[in-house]
């Protein structure tokens, strides 16, 4: 379902995955950061979850606010012009690929665990989110040539 290749930059991204409240809040973060106005982004879940504080406390990590997130669903989107979905969670892949029937949308598929997963520790659940959000760091710098911004 992919046409674009790595070297593209889509003018519009959409992060989706369970609940919008760990993973693609975290992605679509990352790539504002990264892109600044360059990308359009937003993230949705295929059901709205509550702000996650551990995902809060690893962004901030990083110089990054997330603080003000607000979880919403795909369903609650007034525009679906986007030009690549990226979902993060099997659900989300499922309601993405219903979502750009029809429509010039690509969909792109990177599995990513769910660190709400984790027990232990509250260091042993933040490594977990921290993992997540390198991983997804990584991901989005292979997959969006954009040069690094200040401090990253």
């Amino acid at each position: 379902m992919t046409r674009q290749t790595s070297g593209d930059l889509p003018g519009a991204v959409l992060f989706a995955c369970s609940r919008n409240a760990v993973r693609s809040p975290m992605a679509a973060s990352l790539l504002m950061h990264l892109a600044g106005n360059r990308i359009y982004v937003e993230s949705a879940g295929v059901r709205p979850g509550v702000p996650d504080p551990f995902a809060i406390a690893v962004m901030e990590e990083m110089g990054i606010d997330m603080s003000g997130h607000v979880p919403v669903s795909i369903n609650d989107l007034h525009d679906l012009s986007f030009d690549l979905i990226v979902t993060l969670a099997p659900e989300a892949q499922h309601k993405a690929l219903e979502l750009a029937e029809g429509y010039a949308i690509d969909v792109e598929y990177w599995p990513t665990p769910d660190p709400t997963l984790a027990s232990g520790a509250r260091e042993q659940i933040l490594d977990a989110y921290r993992e997540v959000r390198d991983r997804l760091f990584v991901k989005i710098r292979e997959r969006f040539p954009l040069p690094s911004a200040p401090g990253v």
